[in-house]
């Protein structure tokens, strides 16, 4: 039995586009008997709306099996909070929905948070990065959702928590403290854990190659990049972070 981790976007979708074939591919893992689970970076949707498109695209998913970088820093932050501390969050509402959900307590004072939630948002604005930095510069632990710089869509990409987070280093002039999601083992751990198996009996599979293939290698999975997203066969050719498994698509999976 193998366990499969994929990535959403770029690799299963990009957009509300299915990769062609992916369904298929996905079907015939299940039907042999490997698990499969989603891994996704992205905070701006809820994991129930994940599962929701992946069904209507024609992969029947159920909520359970789809993890995403929200989830992952709400149960971190169950993990290390103590009573009467907050978060301030710079994010949309999937993320803050979710922090809510898991307890986490909320609050929108920069002087009265131990923690920041730096996710997606895209109806950021200065008083936010304000906010952002005042509670940094302070001392609050700023955690990042995902450090995926751009993402990607049918016609391009569009910056993503990446940039938020290098408009902090920015401003600060020093790194933030944490990432949760890929390629963090925080978001390894994750989705290995979900699926009952080895490291070593898991494959992730990716579109980029610092998040996706990073993350693999590192925790001793079997990391496949996929070429329908971010990173292309030349990238791979010159990164640190080598890939032990190149396919053109999603569709080609089964043959591994």
């Amino acid at each position: 039995m193998k366990g499969f981790i994929f990535d959403l976007d770029g690799t299963v979708y990009l957009g509300d586009q299915l990769i062609e074939g992916a369904a298929e591919a996905i079907q015939t893992l299940r039907s042999r008997g490997d698990k499969v689970v989603f891994l996704s970076n992205k905070p701006i949707a809820t994991r129930q709306s994940y599962a929701d498109k992946l069904t209507q695209m024609g992969i029947p998913t159920a909520v359970e099996d789809v993890l995403n970088s929200s989830l992952i820093a709400a149960r971190y932050l169950q993990q290390v909070m103590k009573p009467g501390e907050n978060v301030l969050v710079i994010g949309e509402q999937p993320i803050r929905d979710e922090l809510l959900a898991h307890g986490i307590q909320l609050c929108e004072d920069p002087m009265d948070v131990q923690y920041v939630v730096l996710s997606w948002d895209r109806q950021f604005t200065y008083d936010g990065l304000n906010k952002l930095f005042q509670a940094a510069i302070r001392g609050a632990k700023v955690i990042a959702s995902n450090p995926d710089r751009t993402c990607p869509l049918e016609d391009g990409q569009i910056p993503d928590t990446g940039a938020f987070i290098g408009a902090l280093e920015g401003a600060t002039g020093r790194p933030i403290d944490l990432v949760v999601g890929k390629p963090s083992p925080i978001a390894a751990e994750a989705a290995v854990r979900h699926l009952g198996l080895d490291y070593s009996a898991c494959y992730m599979v990716g579109d980029r190659l610092e998040t996706d293939i990073k993350m693999g290698n590192d925790t001793g999975m079997n990391s496949v990049l996929v070429l329908t997203g971010i990173s292309t066969r030349a990238m791979a050719e010159k990164s640190p972070y080598s890939p032990h498994h190149i396919l053109n698509s999603i569709k080609e999976i089964v043959s591994l």
